[in-house]
């Protein structure tokens, strides 16, 4: 059953000015991501991607952006796509808004990344 769904659209163009603000960078996003950006030709679409996908997770969350906090919500890039990785009290929020697994698609076109997450309860 669907527990939450939410989306986010993130200007590239914002995140690249956002990004030449070292502490802007290491506020927001962990060192994985950090590295993961910065190996791309084109690092904001990526950090613009991982900022969309906080937010897209906040709303499905209905926690928002600060109630889970910037750091405490990654996304981790793997062969079979991208997902997030949580600290343990966010897992722990997580679980108490019913939510047993998390999707995430990321999607870059033009000028605006994209992030469409949905929460699913399996119990």
């Amino acid at each position: 059953m669907i527990a939450g769904v939410g989306t986010d659209l993130c200007a590239i163009s914002r995140m690249k000015r956002a990004v030449e603000n070292d502490y802007f960078v290491r506020r927001i996003f962990v060192a994985e991501e950090i590295e993961y950006a910065m190996s791309q030709s084109e690092p904001a679409r990526h950090f613009a991607s991982a900022f969309a996908a906080r937010e897209a997770l906040s709303k499905a969350t209905g926690l928002g952006i600060f109630g889970m906090g910037l750091s405490a919500v990654w996304v981790r890039r793997t062969d079979s796509g991208p997902i997030f990785m949580l600290d343990g009290e966010t897992s722990g929020k997580l679980k108490s808004c019913g939510a047993d697994k998390c999707w995430l698609s990321l999607t870059h076109e033009g000028d605006f990344a994209l992030a469409f997450v949905v929460l699913e309860s399996v119990g």
